[in-house]
């Protein structure tokens, strides 16, 4: 089975409802939460990898951060559309070179948004180039590193008077957490679940 095939699987098995990282069952109107997509570019190569980005420390919002190209769903956008648009505008992304694999678990946040990881496979090596406004800079990280269990160290910090768990994934000399690492942590447990 590749990749590609074991992602699919792994993306319409039937959801547990255990929670998992990004599934702050205390939030108590999810209905008035911001809906938001991000692409999970896997490169597809012999080690595929996965594209993300470093925000620029000039944003009001997740300055400095590490994430996937994505923001908000526009008016009649759905999921899918708004990743591919958002890529394209962060990271110069074509959305003809994305090869859509399926969408991961939604995922919320006590910051007020419901994420839509939406999976995709694009070409290795393609020239990405990151829009000034947004993105300080793209790299690539193997996949099989993400996806180690090993590499996933939980953490906690205080934030609006309230102890808060996530996730931190150290790449290099960054520091992947939040939310992107909880969305990455929610496809290592499914891809395990379905192994």
């Amino acid at each position: 089975m590749t990749l590609a095939e074991r992602i699919a699987a792994a993306l319409v098995v039937e959801r547990d409802r255990a929670l998992l990282p990004g599934d702050h069952g205390d939030l108590a109107d999810h209905a008035a939460l911001v809906s938001a997509a991000v692409l999970v570019p896997i490169t597809d190569r012999a080690r595929p990898g996965v594209i993300l980005t470093q925000r620029t420390e000039t944003l009001r919002k997740h300055a400095g951060q590490v994430a996937f190209p994505g923001g908000r769903i526009d008016p009649g956008e759905d999921a899918i559309a708004a990743a591919l648009r958002e890529a394209d505008e962060e990271i110069a992304l074509p959305p003809s070179a994305v090869e859509v694999i399926g969408v991961a678990d939604l995922y919320r946040t006590g910051t007020g948004y419901s994420i839509t990881p939406v999976i995709g496979v694009i070409p290795a090596d393609l020239p990405l180039v990151p829009s000034e406004a947004e993105v300080a800079s793209v790299f690539e990280v193997p996949l099989d590193y993400l996806l180690d269990p090993a590499n996933h160290v939980a953490a906690s910090a205080m934030w609006e008077g309230r102890e808060r768990r996530y996730f931190e994934i150290p790449w290099q000399d960054r520091r992947i957490w939040g939310a992107t690492a909880g969305m990455i942590v929610n496809l290592s447990r499914r891809l395990a679940w379905t192994a």
